[in-house]
């Protein structure tokens, strides 16, 4: 079943086009890579699909709704969360204040503090320091704890941009293993931009390559991966 359908939107801020006619469908549970160049617009699909940025043509859907033009709150109540690249913790706030954030829009109030369990449970480091600011953790912490704030929302989409970035080797492992595990428990679809196709690859799923605001290829990561077409599309070989 398609759970989210982004069909021929543009983005542009001012003059510069950032999107040009990116349609994808992706199907509940999947997991979706988007990779590309710095600047081909990568963030720009996850801002448009999460209605921080307007698109200015085509439409977005979600579960068959159209929810083109729809703010960031109401995309947020049915169930796609973003976690945007930089991590963007609130420093000053605990650990446990910036995982309650996630929960200010959802309606089944009830559930919160047993999903606050779960968090813990799958993040054992968050719970031993649940009372500690966030600003102190380290990167992977941080990241870490991000994920766990947009689990707070009770999401079906988890949309995350370069979650790999900055990090250690061994911290990414450790954030695939979780997001891996997460799609497995709780049904979760994933929409991740990854500057790495490698490690798309090891991860699994499908795979898109933006390069100047568009499509210009998409199959299997692990297909993907041994193409030269994605070497010359990555870089722009035989641009004319």
């Amino acid at each position: 079943m398609t759970l989210l359908a982004v069909d021929d939107i543009t983005v542009s801020y001012g003059r510069l086009t950032a999107l040009r006619g990116v349609t994808l469908k992706i199907a509940e549970g999947e997991v979706l890579f988007v990779t590309g160049p710095n600047g081909a617009g990568k963030s720009t699909l996850l801002n448009a699909i999460a209605g921080v940025v307007p698109a200015g043509s085509g439409s977005i859907t979600m579960d068959g709704a159209n929810v083109t033009g729809a703010s960031p709150e109401d995309i947020a109540r049915r169930g796609f969360s973003l976690v945007p690249e930089g991590r963007n913790v609130f420093g000053a706030l605990s650990i446990e204040e910036n995982l309650k954030v996630g929960t200010g829009m959802r309606a089944d109030r009830h559930k919160i503090a047993g999903d606050l369990d779960s968090v813990y449970a799958e993040f054992p480091m968050l719970a031993d320091r649940r009372h500690t600011a966030a600003g102190m953790l380290s990167g992977g912490q941080q990241q870490m704890l991000v994920i766990g704030r947009a689990l707070m929302t009770a999401p079906r989409i988890m949309a995350i941009d370069e979650p790999s970035l900055g990090l250690a080797p061994k911290i990414i492992d450790q954030v695939y293993e979780i997001l891996v595990r997460l799609r497995a428990q709780r049904k979760l679809t994933l929409l991740i931009v990854e500057q790495s196709s490698t490690r798309a690859m090891m991860t699994g799923g499908r795979m898109i390559l933006i390069r100047g605001g568009r499509i210009v290829l998409e199959g299997a990561a692990a297909d993907m991966i041994k193409d030269e077409r994605l070497k010359q599309a990555y870089f722009g070989f035989g641009d004319h």
